[in-house]
């Protein structure tokens, strides 16, 4: 597997003018791939990016961020129109830098929340797949695809765990489409955290790791070890990737609730994990 971190857990916002400082700590760090968050368009620039990834020997991953106002249900059709055209950027970048896949949570805002019954809910998930539709159709000719990640009850209403994303994105799943997985989010909403990645079996495209603290994976909570395993069971080819947060930058700071260090410095943070992943994924390990 690919070992990759999320240049979120240094800066905010990832922009072509800081690009090639973040990715040379990257691939100084020792890592073989990087998540690029894109949360603007324009902020990162195809070309700009493809020359600094070959500089630096890095894979590419593009992640979006579903930013205050960015909705694809329960909102008007200027937003919908506004978070198509965002989705249609972060598959353009990810289709000109070589990158495989677009993951996030592309169904609501990050921290909208409502409640819902069973009827509101399902009227939720047929509007989220009628408006994602032409954003996957938009990926496959691309060449790139989509993942989507359910994310904590504490960030948002719609898509807690796979179940849930197996059912609201039925009959959408495919080459374009599947399912990205976080596992600090899985530690909160599933039971089984391998038992979800059985349930999403090859719709699979894309983990993200961390300890359940938010911190570096390894000397946590989460059972590694089954997790691996059910990977391994599904015939997962991916990648995984760290993907912690900086509290330095107030704005991500508070949208994924990092109060206080999470490491001695972000650095040790990604260097500590790398060094768990890689004694984790190693072929000699029992």
């Amino acid at each position: 597997m690919l070992l990759g971190v999320n240049t979120w857990v240094w800066v905010s916002p990832l922009t072509d003018e800081n690009l090639d400082e973040v990715l040379d700590r990257v691939a100084q760090l020792g890592f073989d791939a990087v998540e690029l968050p894109l949360e603007r368009p324009g902020l990162l620039s195809a070309e700009r990016v493809r020359g600094a990834l070959a500089a630096h020997g890095l894979t590419p991953y593009v992640v979006g961020a579903m930013a205050p106002g960015r909705d694809l249900v329960a909102t008007d059709a200027a937003t919908v129109a506004a978070t198509q055209d965002y989705l249609r950027a972060c598959v353009d970048l990810a289709a000109g830098i070589g990158a495989r896949s677009v993951c996030g949570p592309f169904y609501a805002a990050t921290g909208r929340t409502w409640r819902m019954d069973a009827d509101a809910r399902a009227t939720a998930y047929a509007e989220w797949r009628e408006h994602l539709a032409p954003v996957v159709d938009h990926a496959v000719a691309a060449g790139v695809r989509l993942g989507i990640e359910p994310l904590n009850r504490y960030e948002t209403s719609l898509v807690n765990t796979v179940d849930q994303a197996l059912t609201g994105l039925d009959g959408l799943l495919g080459p374009g489409l599947g399912l990205a997985m976080d596992t600090y989010h899985l530690n909160i909403e599933e039971r089984s955290s391998a038992d979800a990645i059985r349930a999403a079996g090859d719709h699979l495209v894309h983990v993200q790791v961390c300890g359940n603290d938010r911190g570096a994976p390894g000397g946590d909570q989460t059972d590694w070890d089954a997790v691996l395993a059910a990977l391994g069971e599904v015939g997962y080819a991916g990648p995984l990737v760290i993907e912690s947060f900086t509290g330095d930058n107030e704005t991500i700071a508070t949208a994924a609730s990092i109060w206080r260090p999470l490491a001695t410095t972000q650095d040790d943070l990604a260097r500590d994990g790398l060094a768990f992943l890689r004694d984790l994924t190693r072929e000699d390990r029992t």
